[in-house]
């Protein structure tokens, strides 16, 4: 759950704050064209680290590291040639000056933006990093809440999910190395929100796509949320953290070429929920243990091969509140997770990416008389060439096969005969995209994408448009189209065969101007659902109650601007989305606005560090208007609101040193403003004996999430050989 189930911060700042902690040497210098002009905005960094910087107006740079020894450090800038040069550090050593070459192939003036908010991809400018996600107050230093705070996408409280764009949770897919994630989440049961499985400090790079994703990622109809792991570890390091709802410990080695991580970490609730108050009657406060194991190795060919893997088992008890008196729930969760991934550059014009996933899940869940077994196991594996045509043109082309079986058994007591639903399917796909740069101003992406689904029994074709025009030096204004396509959900598919697969067309058209560290972004959109899987609520077993009848839509304007040069030592971003949509699906009577979507979203988010205090404060102010809801008290069908959703989290980071050991002690607090945060109501199945039905209002576990910990790293070597 988004709050209360594993918190991952063991690994929160480990690394990433060591530099602002002790700024033990400072490397600086000047970036210059062929011209000898100063170039803005270029990346400079030591290679296989976190310690950089990118260059200022004047085109220089200056940066605080505490490596030490030889290092290599990397200039780059899209639409310029990758330069390193090797320094020692500490010693003295003249101003570093590079002299970067215009490069065709990667222009700085075109870069396709159309729907994406990417951190960590050269080619593009950071939006949000793993340290961004970690230090957002109100996120815990979960992937999904610190996303939450874009534009497109919107807080839905009790479910803790990715909504984006008037499209529900499951259209949204998570991608680790390119390889789809099947459960993203952590298990939990309705009204109880959850957590992301995996730590913001896993990833170099988090793109969120909104919309209007590249052809090489499919099943969502909605939005993608793509990471990147890390490369090869600076050095050989141990961590540990004691929190206030758990322990936590990590130990990273690395050899020359090869580094392997270890995670382990035990969460309880159960001190906590005993001083917080809660809103839920615990019987077992959620608990939760698991561990990881990640293996990065360079070959000597520079190739670069990943592997991870994943397990944890968790579980709760409670008697849940409901408006006819009680419901007694258990739910207890084994989850494991493991990819492997390989990308090598096979000439000077050829790269070869390769990968292979498998999940595996089980949901034991005992509701009153009630007892279901869900196992959910998926296997993906991925193959992609890219090559380069010609100077203005690159040609990616792919497949991807996967198998997914599922099966769920339920029966309303151990005495009664045991129901088994379950469905498998195998799933192909093919795809080509082309990246075609007509001119130092134009660009344009063509692809198209190609499923086929055995438990559909049906073949998709998906194409893809986008285009993008440099309006001036810091300007650009991108537009993209596309046809997307996802099975339906598998609640749906245990029971029939007989439907097809949910479809949505995008519409996008984007303007972004980036300035001396400023960002203004603002994008106007259109969706259209087609084929959304509806069904007869009265006989939601029949397997004839089920069609694709159902449609929709989506329309809007996002707006995005962040500011990290107007004040010293501090960063700020603040978001806007304006959202009408509308459904027909599921067991609507009719098209109405979901439950999930709110019309009106702001987030503020601000972050300060104070250099005297070696302390980090964050603040973030959410702000969403009022939900649906089905209210059968009133004529119509959601037909009334919530009441408006105001939130103010607050964390902060005092970096310190114990016995020698780089410390980070972190405190933070949701909802300062104690506001009452309702964000539905539940009714009782039948009237009572005047004809109403009593209601009882969704809120949060807790009115208040409070969370402390201590987290310290203990020193670290180089590489080891």
């Amino acid at each position: 759950m988004k709050k209360l189930y594993t918190c991952f911060l063991i690994l929160i700042c480990l690394t990433s704050w060591q530099a602002l902690a002790q700024q033990q040497h400072t490397i600086s210098g000047n970036v210059l064209d062929a011209k000898g002009e100063p170039i803005a905005g270029v990346n400079v960094y030591i290679k296989n680290s976190y310690d950089g910087a990118s260059t200022g107006a004047d085109g220089r740079f200056s940066f605080k590291t505490t490596a030490t020894g030889t290092q290599t450090i990397v200039a780059s800038f899209l639409g310029y040639e990758t330069q390193e040069q090797t320094i020692t550090i500490p010693a003295a050593a003249p101003t570093i000056t590079f002299k970067l070459k215009e490069k065709f192939n990667q222009l700085n003036a075109v870069t396709i933006t159309a729907g994406a908010f990417e951190a960590g991809d050269e080619k593009r400018s950071t939006i949000l990093s793993s340290l961004d996600i970690a230090t957002t107050a109100g996120a815990t230093a979960d992937i999904y809440p610190a996303i939450n705070t874009l534009p497109g996408a919107q807080r839905v409280g009790e479910d803790g999910k990715l909504f984006v764009r008037g499209g529900d949770s499951h259209e949204t897919q998570t991608f680790i190395d390119g390889l789809k994630v099947q459960k993203p989440y952590n298990s939990s049961v309705p009204d109880l929100p959850a957590r992301g499985r995996f730590s913001p400090f896993m990833f170099s790079g988090t793109t969120f796509s909104s919309g209007g994703y590249s052809a090489e990622y499919g099943q969502a109809l909605s939005s993608a949320l793509l990471l990147k792991t890390n490369g090869l570890p600076e050095k050989t390091e141990t961590g540990i953290s004691i929190m206030s709802v758990g322990l936590g410990a990590s130990h990273t080695k690395r050899w020359e070429n090869t580094s392997l991580a270890l995670t382990a970490d035990y969460t309880n609730l159960a001190p906590y929920t005993s001083l917080i108050k809660q809103n839920i009657d615990w019987l077992h406060a959620p608990e939760s243990k698991g561990g990881s194991a990640i293996l990065r190795h360079q070959t000597r060919n520079g190739g670069m091969l990943k592997a991870y893997s994943s397990y944890s088992a968790s579980g709760f008890e409670l008697n849940q509140r409901t408006p006819d008196g009680s419901s007694h729930i258990r739910l207890n969760n084994r989850n494991f997770y493991s990819n492997a991934t390989y990308q090598n550059a096979l000439t000077e014009k050829w790269t070869l990416y390769t990968g292979l996933s498998y999940s595996a899940n089980t949901d034991v869940i005992v509701a009153d008389s009630q007892n279901i077994k869900d196992t959910d196991q998926a296997t993906q594996g991925k193959l992609m060439l890219e090559h380069q045509l010609a100077d203005p043109l690159w040609l990616k082309v792919g497949t991807e096969l996967s198998a997914r079986n599922y099966s769920q058994h339920y029966s309303e007591s151990p005495a009664h005969e045991t129901i088994l639903a379950d469905f498998t399917n195998y799933f192909s796909a093919v795809f080509t995209e082309a990246d075609w740069y007509i001119s130092k101003k134009l660009v344009a992406r063509v692809g198209v994408r190609a499923e086929n689904a055995s438990a559909l029994e049906s073949i998709n074709a998906a194409p893809r448009i986008s285009l993008a025009y440099k309006t001036d030096a810091h300007g650009q204004i991108s537009a993209a189209y596309g046809k997307f396509y996802q099975l339906p959900e598998a609640q749906f598919l245990k029971i029939t065969d007989k439907l097809r697969s949910e479809s949505a067309t995008h519409y996008i058209l984007n303007y972004q101007r980036q300035k001396d560290n400023r960002t203004f972004r603002v994008e106007g959109y259109y969706k259209k659902y087609d084929n959304l899987v509806k069904y007869n609520p009265e006989q939601p077993y029949l397997p004839g109650s089920y069609n694709n009848s159902g449609s929709g839509y989506a329309q809007g304007i996002d707006v995005f601007w962040r500011d990290r040069k107007t004040f010293k030592y501090a960063d700020y971003w603040i978001s806007y989305s304006l959202l009408d949509t509308r459904r027909n699906y599921k067991d609507y009577p009719q098209q109405a606005v979901p439950t999930f979507a709110s019309k009106h979203n702001l987030s503020i988010v601000y972050k300060h560090f104070i250099p005297k205090l070696q302390t980090q404060v964050g603040a973030t102010y959410s702000f969403a208007s009022g939900r649906p809801y089905h209210n059968p008290n009133h004529e119509g069908f959601n037909q009334n609101r919530t009441p408006t959703y105001n939130d103010l989290s607050l964390n902060i980071s005092y970096l310190t040193s114990l016995r020698g050991n780089f410390t980070i002690i972190y405190v933070s607090a949701t909802n300062l403003l104690g506001n009452n945060h309702v964000y539905s109501y539940r009714y009782a199945a039948t009237p009572d004996e005047a004809g109403n039905y009593s209601s009882l209002a969704v809120e949060p576990p807790s009115r208040h999430f409070l969370f402390a910990g201590v987290f310290i790293n203990f020193g670290g070597n180089g590489i080891h050989h």
